[in-house]
């Protein structure tokens, strides 16, 4: 019997990803409990435990609301449900902006707590300082630009970045500083695709899009989105599955079954 199909699985790891630069295009999808996470686990090269949660899962109006607590919880089912992709889970509002000493704190708590392999932050040039001093002691960021949620109340909404020209440059100047600051990929989210795409030609790490350019080395999208349980998906979002139909079928299924009693029949009784 070949001992190939006895060698113990190993995740994917953070130079690993950071590898892939220019290479083959790079595989996310957000999940946040072990049952999904153990199916995206088979396919992806990073599953992002985002703070998308506190809309998706937790019924919020926006992420600012997410607490620390909540995404560790989230982090570890997420952990616990796989083997294969390096997790990377999300810095909620308020735990890493007051400076570079309570980022790390909160970052090494959540590392310590979940198990997982990086955390991600938004902000581009102003969170470089904080980058540099969270990698520098061993904890890797992913870096997030363009549309942050976190900052939407300061941004006016969930707006289209880049669609005036003139905004280009501090884009450009935010993807650049994240990098040299030591983050090991970049997401860009709700770019113009001409933007994405002469940011990814311009840096040496990994832009993962999402509503950005197919030139990005990756993609990522929420995955509750994309299995088609957001009635109201994102323009960006291409929707491969019917799960909300799916589910309501079935939920008006049992109902019936139970009020005329043709549930459980024999074969789910205990005789």
């Amino acid at each position: 019997m070949s001992t190939e199909s006895h060698k113990p699985v190993r995740r994917k790891t953070v130079p690993q990803i950071a590898a892939r630069k220019g290479g083959e295009p790079i595989v996310s999808l957000t999940s946040y409990h072990a049952h999904t996470a153990a199916i995206v686990d088979k396919y992806a090269d990073f599953i992002l435990v985002g703070d998308s949660l506190g809309m998706v899962m937790h019924g919020m109006e926006s992420t600012v609301g997410v607490p620390l607590d909540l995404m560790i919880m989230h982090g570890r089912a997420v952990v616990r449900g796989t083997s294969r992709s390096l997790i990377v889970v999300d810095m909620p509002f308020g735990t890493y902006e007051e400076s570079p000493n309570v980022a790390f704190r909160n970052a090494a708590k959540i590392m310590k707590e979940t198990g997982c392999g990086a955390v991600k932050l938004e902000g581009g040039a102003r969170m470089a300082e904080t980058i540099r001093f969270l990698t520098e002691r061993g904890i890797p960021v992913m870096a997030h630009i363009g549309l942050t949620p976190q900052s939407s109340h300061v941004m006016g909404g969930f707006k289209t970045q880049g669609r005036d020209e003139d905004s280009w440059p501090a884009h450009e100047a935010d993807a650049r500083a994240v990098a040299e600051a030591g983050a090991f990929a970049v997401v860009l989210e709700g770019m113009v695709e001409r933007l994405a795409a002469k940011i990814s030609k311009q840096i040496a790490i990994p832009t993962i899009g999402i509503g950005a350019s197919a030139e990005c080395d990756g993609q990522i999208l929420v995955l509750e989105d994309m299995l088609g349980l957001n009635p109201k998906p994102p323009k960006f979002v291409k929707v491969y599955g019917r799960l909300a139909e799916e589910i309501e079928t079935a939920v008006e299924g049992y109902a019936r079954d139970v009020r005329d009693r043709s549930f459980p029949t024999d074969d789910q009784t205990y005789s």
